[in-house]
C-alpha cells in the first residue's frame, strides 16, 4: 500500500499508457484516500488495454463512495504527450530582488547580475519580457507557467545542468535561434528548461520555480554584483522573491 501512496505525495500518478491522474493538494480524510486506493487497485486488475474515456472514468470512481476529490484526466495517446501553449500577451518589465537590487546583464558572460543601482544608473536595469503559457484541460497548481526573455534580444533565461554531470542546476542566458520552438512545449521535449512556475503573493511578491527541476528557484546573493542563479527552496542565504517594476503589455 505504501508504494501505491507515492503518487498521492507527488500529486501525480501514471497508471496506464496514455492516462495521467493529478490530484489537487487539498486535504483529504483517510477514508477518502483509502477509497481512491481501492479504486486504483481494481483498475490494475483490468486486463484490457483499450478503454473509452467513459470506461476509464467509471473504473476509477466506481469505489469512491464519498468525498469530493479533484481529478484531472489527460487521456492522451502516447504519440501526443501533454503540452502547453505560449500566449500572445507579453509583459515587459524590470525586476528587483527583495533587497531592491536590480537585474543587469553581465558583459561577456551568459549571466544576469543583481546590482544596487543609484543615481543615474537606473537605465542599466535590463528589460524582461514575461510570456505566459496555458495548460489545456488542467489548471497548474504550482503556479503560472512562464518564460523570461531579455527584451530586444533572443536571450532566454534557462535552468540547466552541465551536460554529462550530476551538478546542481544553474541559471543561464541561452540564445534561442528559432523562437517558434517555444510556442508549444511538450512534456520531455527538452524545452522545459525555459519554463518557470510564477507564483504571486500579496499582489506583488513573485517567485520563479524551475519546471524542469522542481523546488529550484531563481535567486540572488545577498552580496553585490553577484550572478543570478538557482537555489533550493530551503536555502535561506539567498533571495528568492522579486518584484516587477515598470510593467507594460507589449
Amino acid at each position: 500500500m505504501f508504494s501505491d501512496c507515492v503518487c498521492f505525495q507527488s500529486g501525480r500518478c501514471d497508471l496506464h499508457k496514455g492516462l495521467r491522474i493529478e490530484i489537487s493538494e487539498q486535504p483529504h480524510t483517510m477514508r477518502q484516500v483509502t477509497n481512491i486506493i481501492i479504486a486504483l487497485q481494481k483498475f490494475k486488475q483490468v486486463r484490457s488495454t483499450e478503454f473509452t474515456d467513459h470506461e476509464l472514468f467509471n473504473i476509477i470512481i466506481e469505489n469512491i463512495v464519498e468525498g469530493a476529490v479533484n481529478l484531472c484526466f489527460s487521456a492522451l495517446p502516447t504519440s501526443n504527450p501533454p503540452f502547453i501553449s505560449k500566449q500572445d500577451r507579453v509583459i515587459q518589465c524590470t525586476v528587483c530582488d527583495g533587497l531592491k537590487k536590480s537585474l543587469v546583464q553581465s558583459q561577456g558572460t551568459p549571466n544576469l547580475l543583481a546590482v544596487t543601482l543609484r543615481g543615474g544608473n537606473s537605465n542599466r536595469s535590463v528589460g524582461i519580457n514575461l510570456s505566459t503559457y496555458t495548460t489545456p484541460g488542467c489548471k497548474a497548481t504550482n503556479g503560472q507557467p512562464i518564460c523570461l526573455k531579455i527584451a530586444q534580444s533572443n536571450l532566454y533565461l534557462a535552468c540547466t545542468k552541465e551536460s554529462g554531470t550530476s551538478s546542481q542546476p544553474h541559471l543561464i542566458l541561452e540564445d534561442v535561434k528559432d523562437e517558434e520552438t517555444l510556442k508549444t512545449i511538450e512534456e520531455n521535449d527538452g524545452m522545459e528548461r525555459f519554463l518557470f512556475f510564477r507564483k504571486v503573493t500579496g499582489g506583488s511578491i513573485n517567485t520563479f520555480e524551475s519546471v524542469k527541476y522542481p523546488h529550484w528557484f531563481i535567486s540572488t546573493s545577498k552580496n553585490e554584483s553577484m550572478p543570478v542563479d538557482m537555489c533550493v527552496e530551503e536555502d535561506t542565504s539567498r533571495q528568492k522573491v522579486f518584484t516587477l517594476q515598470d510593467q507594460k503589455v507589449i
